[in-house]
């Protein structure tokens, strides 16, 4: 768990979701995020921990309604009280504001609810076939030789860029919500959170990149199956927990029979922090690490989203709780905001890319270096 030291340094961070969010508070013009527009204040006799709960239930509340009750028998720890309301806007300017937020559709592009794994279709007889063979494959040893083989990143080497138009060759067959050319589920992520937080250009960016892992799958990169590529994310050395969609195909993995890894826990321990567990093997993990070894500048809350963004069973069903930090919980507001834009800006209408290309080159050429090693 983190120091109460790092806590305070965490407040006073420029990049902090604290800070953001009360320097968005100053702006009268300033579009503000949903666990805002909630009202939602603290308790004098609320424990900050106990404070950062309700916030990330009232983040989600709209789509995702069941994670007060998936979470809610959290054991946290005690911290110091919230020093400030991170609320001060009047209601009028809150309802102002949020009519001008970005407002997730009903149906996906097929007419059909986002994320409904259950209703019958050729394609979601394929997503749940994937989910049956990653479930199988996905073991501890199997991520833990996927990681020490793609930490040498002497696949290729070239810009931000040239990876966005690569990932086009892309089909993500575990999506069950998108048909069209991955660069533009990228644009249309980040197009959308410029719209509602301008300010915010590290996060426009962390969109544009959080899904290049993807390149993945095509020959010079290795070639990996898709169940190596894509889909949910979820911790390997532990149980695996009946929130994953389509469970039932765990049972065939040989970890659920290892004593070593079939436990709650497994080979971590409670509190121990998301960075110290390893994930399954797919392209969240892979970029996370293409960023970090070549030094971008992206805060702690772009990586954290790069790397979990995909991590459905924490973000969506608050499942593996247990092994999260204090800076997790803190970073996991910032990734509750970033999955609304993920998940519902898929859409049929196109961003015109030459027109946006200008912008977002100027943030690559910010937060990262002119070439990078993959």
């Amino acid at each position: 768990m983190a120091s109460a030291n790092n806590a305070a340094g965490s407040s006073n961070n420029p990049r902090s979701f604290g800070s953001i969010m009360r320097r968005m508070n100053r702006n009268r013009d300033a579009r503000l995020p949903e666990w805002c527009e909630c009202g939602l204040r603290p308790r004098v006799t609320e424990s900050k921990s106990a404070f950062r709960l309700r916030q990330l239930d009232e983040v989600s509340r709209k789509d995702e309604s069941e994670f007060r009750s998936a979470t809610s028998g959290m054991n946290m720890s005690s911290q110091a009280e919230e020093k400030k309301n991170v609320h001060t806007e009047e209601t009028s300017e809150l309802v102002s504001a949020k009519d001008r937020m970005f407002k997730a559709p009903k149906s996906n592009a097929f007419g059909q609810s986002f994320r409904d794994y259950d209703i019958e279709s050729e394609r979601q007889k394929g997503v749940e076939e994937f989910y049956r063979l990653q479930y199988i494959n996905q073991t501890y040893d199997f991520v833990k030789k996927m990681r020490e083989h793609y930490k040498k990143l002497d696949k290729a080497e070239m810009n931000i860029w040239e990876c966005c138009e690569l990932l086009n060759e892309v089909v993500d067959d575990s999506d069950p919500d998108l048909d069209e050319p991955q660069i533009q589920h990228l644009l249309q992520t980040a197009e959308a959170i410029r719209k509602d937080y301008p300010n915010e250009d590290w996060l426009h960016l962390t969109a544009l990149i959080h899904d290049l892992g993807k390149i993945l799958h095509l020959p010079q990169f290795g070639e990996l199956p898709q169940w190596a590529v894509v889909g949910d994310t979820f911790p390997v050395g532990c149980a695996f927990d009946e929130k994953n969609v389509h469970h039932k195909y765990f049972k065939e993995n040989p970890d659920s029979k290892n004593s070593a890894y079939n436990t709650k826990d497994g080979v971590y321990s409670k509190g121990c922090g998301l960075d110290n567990v390893l994930m399954s093997w797919e392209h969240d993990d892979y970029m996370y690490m293409v960023a970090k070894e070549n030094g971008t500048t992206l805060p702690s809350p772009g990586l954290f989203i790069i790397r979990y963004h995909s991590f459905y069973p924490l973000h969506k069903e608050g499942a593996y709780t247990h092994f999260m930090s204090e800076e997790d919980f803190e970073n996991l507001k910032w990734l509750h905001i970033f999955n609304k834009y993920d998940l519902y800006s898929k859409s049929k209408v196109l961003v015109d890319v030459e027109k946006v290309k200008p912008y977002y080159q100027s943030l690559i050429d910010k937060y990262f270096p002119a070439k990078l090693k993959w």
